[in-house]
């Protein structure tokens, strides 16, 4: 296992000994981080409560906020299934939006993935394989340690 496939695994065993309510702030860290909404404050907010609706986050899609992504996180050992991406997508209508995003630190199932494609709604799913990821690639909840630069000659800057 590779350095990064460790702290991919890491990462999720870690993230799997917090809370919910920590689950739900990680996730909307690490969509400010990947450029959506604003500042902190005003691009996204975690909302997830007990009977929330199936939402447990909203986010702006850009720092305009021309539209809204919302998020549902899911903090699980077991593969989520289309009845959960069904109930997801159902919250999606009864707010009128569009696009929305759930996250796993689990992953999906086939009939999931597939339900995604068959509604009008789009539902972006990050299973804990890509989760593990983008955390890795935007810096939340890890810190570098070491840096390598390799150089070689210029050979633009060798012309007369």
């Amino acid at each position: 296992m590779g350095i990064k496939e460790q702290l991919k695994k890491e990462l999720l065993e870690t993230i799997k000994q917090y809370s919910t309510n920590f689950f739900e702030k990680l996730v909307i860290d690490l969509l400010i981080a990947m450029r959506y909404g604003g500042s902190r404050k005003e691009a996204g907010e975690a909302v997830g409560q007990v009977n929330d609706g199936g939402i447990d986050g909203i986010i702006k899609e850009d720092r305009l906020g021309l539209d809204i992504i919302y998020i549902q996180a899911k903090r699980w050992e077991n593969t989520v299934g289309r009845p959960e991406i069904q109930r997801f997508a159902g919250a999606l209508l009864r707010r009128q939006a569009k696009k929305g995003i759930f996250i796993t630190t689990s992953n999906f199932s086939k009939e999931a993935k597939e339900y995604t494609t068959m509604i009008d709604s789009k539902i972006i799913l990050i299973d804990g394989e890509r989760l593990g990821e983008l955390l890795i690639d935007y810096n939340v909840g890890v810190s570098m340690v070491e840096s390598y630069a390799i150089k070689k000659i210029d050979n633009d800057y060798f012309t007369e």
